[in-house]
């Protein structure tokens, strides 16, 4: 009688067990979604890095009692651009949004900033990256919508335009505000 080498079996099982992986996957509710692991717990601690001489966002900003907008931008990011409107037009309309620019030059930002408005009461830079990583953020735009008492209620993966801001940003933002009432 043959005798089975283990090696003959580890690639059937190594591909049974990946092949479960993806059918899990492809089944759950959401495929699409990427939940962050912060939500509702308290958000990641801000770096303290201010960007040129604009207020600098803190930990306590985001427990004021109001719900606030962070959003995770760059001058170098095309999506984050198209973005910009949609963050100046929710300022506009008294929404709290903070910013963190990341992985980016002080003076293009600041330049960006005065050229096309600040949408934001309150930023910090991030150039090397570490408050991203904290949060996170794989790239930007990310944006968070942080409850008044601190804790993260939703991650927006992707710019805040189209359909999808629509269908999934919007709602939630409007729960966040309608529960701190």
């Amino acid at each position: 009688m043959a005798r089975l080498s283990p090696l003959m079996i580890l690639p059937p099982a190594i591909f049974a067990a990946l092949a479960a992986m993806f059918w899990w996957g492809m089944h759950r509710d959401n495929p699409d979604d990427l939940p962050s692991v912060f939500i509702d717990r308290p958000a990641p601690p801000l770096g303290d890095l201010a960007l040129g001489d604009l207020p600098v966002l803190t930990d306590a900003d985001l427990r004021s009692g109001e719900v606030t907008v962070v959003n995770f931008w760059a001058t170098w990011c095309p999506p984050c651009r198209a973005e910009h409107p949609v963050l100046l037009q929710m300022a506009a309309e008294g929404i709290r949004v903070a910013g963190v620019n990341m992985l980016d030059d002080e003076g293009n930002a600041l330049e960006y900033l005065a050229d096309d408005g600040n949408p934001f009461f309150a930023l910090i830079a991030d150039p090397r990256g570490r408050t991203r990583v904290d949060w996170g953020v794989t790239g930007p735009p990310e944006t968070f919508i942080v409850r008044g008492d601190g804790t993260v209620a939703f991650k927006f993966i992707g710019p805040l335009v189209g359909s999808d801001y629509e269908q999934r940003f919007v709602p939630e933002l409007e729960k966040a505000l309608a529960a701190e009432g």
